[in-house]
């Protein structure tokens, strides 16, 4: 009765079931500033849906839960316009070059092996470091003091050239950071189908030293933009966007993120990060068996009748 023929994708979806993945990808959206990408994928990929379907699709989704997320944030002028520019301009050359590594690799046709063996790795890195975070923080564990090695490294970033300030953070920094930071998004989006924001966010925190006050609306805003190049490049590229699809994400991501960016300021930030952990860290165990399982037929024959 829900079923929804996808034209790209040429198969048949739950379209309930898409629409609430859409929703599921709104709220992380609103409650973390991530983009969602990272979850949509991989689910669309355990559906059916191909890997190169599955990214170029979910980049197109994350512009819509991104742009409803930000638009909050934007209202409590919680953005770093900015610093959001110069993360943008490093996304834009990144995810271009990227574009161009995703074809070369389909043309290989390692592709869908690349996108599998790449969600392993970052989800399993990911949500090993946030759920270590959030034993910590929930057990009540104390951070270990910085050593002078620590100390050395962050006035090694200081002496960068190129040094800007950056008023609604309160900082200065060397523009080549945010720069580089936002290139390696680019190519992340391209590639895996995900807005970045699992990364974006530590790195604007840790390294940047953003106040938290700002990251996330800052992160949204980029990944809007690095996300809409990408969709448009896969689309005029790889022709691996799925319309309908798209349509039915939005439609559920959009009313998400409103719903996400006012629970994120009613939950503690550790239970949010441990829920994620957990979240994040299934999701990997799952496309690790999938990968790395041998399949009960590793081949299947099919015998033909003879004609009569």
């Amino acid at each position: 009765m829900f079923q929804v023929y996808l034209p790209i994708a040429e198969m048949s979806v739950h379209a309930l079931a898409i629409i609430l993945l859409g929703g599921a990808t709104g709220v992380l959206s609103g409650m973390l500033g991530v983009g969602g990408g990272f979850l949509t994928t991989p689910f669309l990929i355990f559906m059916g849906v191909p890997p190169t379907v599955s990214v170029a699709t979910s980049a197109n989704q994350i512009v819509a839960a991104s742009v409803s997320g930000f638009l909050n944030h934007w209202r409590r002028k919680a953005v770093d316009i900015k610093m959001g520019n110069y993360l943008l301009g490093g996304g834009l050359v990144g995810s271009t070059l990227g574009i161009q590594l995703f074809r070369y690799l389909e043309s290989l046709g390692q592709i869908d092996l690349v996108i599998s063996l790449s969600y392993v790795i970052m989800l399993g890195t990911i949500g090993g470091m946030m759920g270590w975070e959030s034993l910590r923080a929930l057990m009540g564990w104390k951070k270990p003091k910085p050593t002078s090695g620590d100390k050395d490294a962050t006035r090694w970033i200081d002496r960068w050239p190129m040094q800007s300030e950056f008023a609604a953070s309160g900082i200065t920094l060397s523009i080549l950071l945010p720069l580089g930071i936002g290139f390696i998004i680019g190519v992340m989006v391209s590639i895996m189908g995900v807005g970045g924001g699992f990364f974006m966010i530590p790195a604007m925190i840790y390294i940047l030293r953003m106040p938290a006050s700002v990251v996330v609306g800052t992160s949204l805003y980029q990944i809007i933009f690095i996300t809409a190049n990408v969709t448009l490049l896969h689309a005029v590229t790889t022709q691996t966007v799925d319309i309908m699809l798209a349509l039915l994400l939005l439609s559920g991501s959009v009313i998400g993120a409103q719903i996400g960016s006012r629970m994120g300021s009613r939950v503690s930030p550790d239970i949010l990060r441990a829920i994620m952990a957990a979240l994040v860290l299934t999701v990997a165990i799952r496309l690790a068996y999938d990968l790395f399982v041998t399949p009960d037929d590793l081949y299947s024959f099919t015998v033909e009748e003879p004609h009569a």
